[in-house]
This record gives structure tokens, C-alpha cells and sequence, in this order.
């Protein structure tokens, strides 16, 4: 059984950490506005839930496979090749498609609160974990990103 959450755990870090460098390149890419100020706080969290999420697997004796980590690290990079309606340049697309990714994230990123809350039954092995907090702190994370999403999508898909 520990053997599943483990390969669950190492799985979901990755993630996370493609996450994590989704919302500091596009922090980056936005600074200076009101969806780079958003984005801040965002990237902060998500950088927060990472740690929270390495505690967690330290505390559960689960090694950390640094290859799906990498390897996911790098997916996120290569996937900054693909078109964007302009060649050398940040778009409206990139914005948009960076909030709706950020957003898939961080909706995945509650349901992992969830199923190791409720599934997996962790809130008794890791009484220190408030997943009610976690999962609260997505929800507050993905409601500043959305009406920057809906106006991003609304600008660059009805130009």
C-alpha cells in the first residue's frame, strides 16, 4: 500500500513543481500589473504548497524520486516552445493559457488536499496537516486568478 502512495506522492510533486514554474515564469512575464500582482501572491502560495507537500512525504518516510521531478520540470520548459501568435514575444494567448493552466493546477492541487485527507486517510498519520486550510487556500488561490482568467480569454478569443 505505501508503495502506491509513494509512487502517488513522487507523481503529485512533480506536478507541482511544474506548477510551481508555470506561476513564477508568468509572475514574471506580468509584472507590474494587476494579474502580475495577483500572480505574486499565487506563485508564493504554490511555492509554500510544494514545501508543505516535501514535509509531508518527509514525514511519511517517502524518498522523493528527483527524475519525475526533473523530467516534469522540463516538460514545463519545453512546452514554452509552442506557438503563441507571436515569434519572439509574450502574447494575450500566453496570458490566458498560463491563468487556465495555473487554474487546472491548482484545481488538481485541491483534490490532492482531498484524497489525502480523505482517501488515503493521512489526517491521522499527520495530525500536524490542517487539509482543511490547504484546501481552503486553493480555493482562495484559484478565486484571484479567475476574473483575471475571464478577461484574459474574453480579450484574445473575442479579440
Amino acid at each position: 500500500m505505501d508503495r502506491f502512495l509513494s509512487i502517488y506522492l513522487n507523481d503529485q510533486l512533480a506536478m507541482g513543481v511544474a506548477w510551481r514554474e508555470l506561476a513564477r515564469r508568468s509572475r514574471k512575464a506580468n509584472q507590474g500589473t494587476e494579474v502580475g500582482e495577483a500572480l505574486t501572491r499565487v506563485a508564493s502560495g504554490i511555492a509554500e504548497d510544494v514545501e508543505t507537500f516535501r514535509d509531508i512525504m518527509r514525514e511519511l518516510g517517502i524518498r522523493r524520486n528527483p527524475v519525475k521531478s526533473t523530467l516534469t520540470a522540463l516538460a514545463e520548459r519545453a512546452g514554452r516552445l509552442k506557438p503563441n501568435g507571436r515569434l519572439r514575444s509574450y502574447s494575450p494567448l500566453s496570458r490566458f493559457e498560463e491563468l487556465e493552466f495555473l487554474i487546472m493546477g491548482i484545481e488538481g492541487k485541491k483534490q490532492l488536499w482531498e484524497t489525502l485527507d480523505r482517501l488515503a486517510g493521512l489526517r491521522s498519520r499527520l495530525p500536524g496537516v490542517d487539509f482543511a486550510r490547504l484546501i481552503e487556500r486553493a480555493g482562495e488561490q484559484r478565486a484571484l486568478l479567475e476574473p483575471h482568467r475571464v478577461r484574459a480569454g474574453t480579450e484574445v478569443l473575442q479579440g
